[in-house]
């Protein structure tokens, strides 16, 4: 079966003696390498298990990208492998210094320590049209964080979140959680494609969409 294209710059690459998700670049959480090639962990990234999934992301190569949910940088660390500029919004001290460690590789890697539900505090940095927004937050109100940055995505752009029920609503059965977000979500945007991320990332939805 073929698989979907990937972004260039990602490819599946023999790795370790395994065929790997991989992005080149200097290696940030004790990944294996080979060549030049860092492997993508997909038990450690939603962006990458919906990769394995062969969800159509729209992702491109030198994409400018809007990265919400920074963390540490595991999964922001392969996007800038392969996009162009790329905003890595983080809201806690802690991870977000170990961001700020993997930027110092990455040039076009820019660490912002602010909060995704407050796009205006970040507005001045951030280009006024970015190609793809990508988002993995841990909190409630996780569709309004997308609608609210919608104003950065240009109108041909991608979304591209995983919603996490058990962020939005810990009681919730995931399967509601998951659509009332997809409703909120789609204030602003078409989706395009959902896929369950489990057993990878237990009560996770990856979720592609458009700017209405």
């Amino acid at each position: 079966m073929t698989r979907p294209e990937l972004p260039a710059g990602v490819e599946y690459r023999t790795i370790a003696g395994d065929e790997r998700l991989a992005t080149r670049g200097e290696p940030v959480y004790g990944e294996p390498t080979e060549d030049g090639w860092r492997a993508w962990d997909p038990g450690r990234s939603k962006l990458g298990a919906m990769f394995l999934r062969e969800m159509e992301t729209g992702l491109a190569g030198d994409d400018t990208v809007l990265y919400l949910g920074a963390a540490s940088g595991t999964t922001v660390s392969h996007v800038a492998d392969f996009a162009g500029p790329t905003y890595a919004v983080e809201f806690a001290a802690r991870p977000a210094r170990k961001l700020c460690g993997v930027a110092d590789g990455r040039p076009n890697l820019f660490p912002l320590l602010k909060d995704a539900r407050k796009p205006e505090t970040y507005a001045h940095v951030v280009e006024s049209e970015v190609d793809a927004i990508v988002q993995d937050v841990a909190t409630r109100g996780q569709g309004e964080v997308a609608c609210r940055n919608r104003r950065f995505l240009a109108d041909d752009g991608r979304l591209v979140t995983v919603i996490k029920a058990r962020s939005e609503d810990v009681t919730g059965d995931p399967k509601d959680v998951f659509e009332a977000v997809l409703d909120d979500i789609e204030r602003e945007y078409e989706v395009l494609e959902t896929e369950r991320l489990d057993p990878l990332h237990e009560d996770h939805l990856g979720v592609v969409a458009r700017p209405r």
